[in-house]
Parts: structure tokens; C-alpha cells; sequence
């Protein structure tokens, strides 16, 4: 019994206190987001949209002709300020 009891003694002796190593810091870039601060893009009244059913087709085509410089300009607006947000 006597000899349990000393082996036991010695086993956790040897779970003493071992020396831990100093810690290390690592640095890590992790992307964070971040609310884009753009002002907003307003949609322009289209040409068409006040266009009267039943007008002739040169007024047509001239509505259209205008709606679409309108578009090309409010997709410039809105590529802008994607752009704007992203860099």
C-alpha cells in the first residue's frame, strides 16, 4: 500500500509546472465593411412615360431618341456611384 501511495506521490510530481512559451501576436487583415456614402441617384421623368397613346410616329421617335440620352445619363449617374463605393 505503501508502495501505491509513493508511486502515486511521484506521478503527479511529474506533472509539475512546465515553463510556457512567451505569447506570439500574429497580425490579421480581415476586410471589414463599410457603409457606402454616396448621394442618391434620382430617376429622371422619361420622355415616353408622358407620351400620349395614339401619337404619330415621328413624335414617337423623337420621344424615344430623347428617353434614350436620358437613360444613358441616369446609368452614368448610377455607374458613379457603384464606382464611387467601391474605391
Amino acid at each position: 500500500m505503501k508502495r501505491v501511495i509513493l508511486v502515486g506521490i511521484l506521478v503527479l510530481a511529474g506533472c509539475g509546472e512546465t515553463p510556457r512559451p512567451d505569447p506570439v501576436y500574429v497580425e490579421v487583415k480581415v476586410p471589414v465593411p463599410v457603409p457606402c456614402k454616396t448621394t442618391d441617384v434620382s430617376k429622371p421623368a422619361f420622355a415616353v412615360d408622358q407620351l400620349k397613346i395614339g401619337a404619330p410616329i415621328d413624335q414617337q421617335m423623337r420621344v424615344l431618341r430623347a428617353e434614350r440620352h436620358q437613360r444613358i445619363g441616369y446609368e452614368r449617374e448610377l455607374e458613379t456611384a457603384i464606382y464611387a463605393c467601391r474605391y
